[in-house]
């Protein structure tokens, strides 16, 4: 429901890689790559003695996202209504926020839109479409898809169809992830 926390990447990888570390335990981890998430996710998975844990494709978190929505934002189009449901330029002062603090979507999932951007495991394709079905080849293999927004950007960047792309060993500080469940045990994803 929540992009994985400081304390939950605490209590798996045992160091605390985020900038806005005084923010606590309940705020984002972010200054993770996509290489460093799926070194969590297998800690997670084996903790667990399971291999159910893993990022969403881009088109599973688009539809998370939406919430049935098909408009700009999971709420509407306006960005009226923006900071009621996300941390971003406009109400972030310029850091991080516990999550789950802004209103959820109708699928009851917080901080889709701002707080920080989210690695998918996807390779970024440059003609992704969004119908949610398909995910895109992915042609740029050195270039993974975060989406969402983050606190340091503007309305247009938390919208539900905003993509951007990173090098998979890339950090920064408005960069995090969250993990979904799978409901069927899956093989290692490459």
């Amino acid at each position: 429901a929540t992009e994985v926390t400081q304390g939950q990447w605490q209590a798996v990888m045992g160091n605390a890689p985020s900038r806005f570390s005084s923010c606590g335990n309940s705020c984002p981890v972010e200054m993770v790559s996509w290489d460093d998430a799926q070194k969590f996710i297998r800690k997670l998975n084996s903790k667990e003695g399971t291999n159910i844990y893993r990022l969403p494709t881009e088109a599973e978190w688009e539809y998370a996202a939406r919430a049935g929505s098909t408009m700009r934002f999971c709420f509407g189009d306006s960005d009226d209504r923006l900071s009621v449901f996300a941390w971003y330029s406009n109400n972030s002062g310029k850091k991080t926020h516990p999550v789950a603090q802004k209103k959820p979507n109708d699928w009851g999932l917080y901080d889709m839109h701002g707080n920080v951007y989210e690695w998918c495991q996807d390779w970024y394709g440059k003609n992704y479409q969004s119908n949610y079905s398909t995910d895109p080849a992915g042609l740029h293999r050195d270039f993974r898809v975060s989406r969402g927004g983050s606190w340091l950007n503007d309305a247009k960047y938390c919208r539900s169809a905003d993509r951007n792309m990173y090098r998979v060993d890339y950090r920064d500080d408005f960069l995090g992830f969250r993990v979904v469940l799978s409901c069927e045990k899956e093989t290692t994803r490459k």
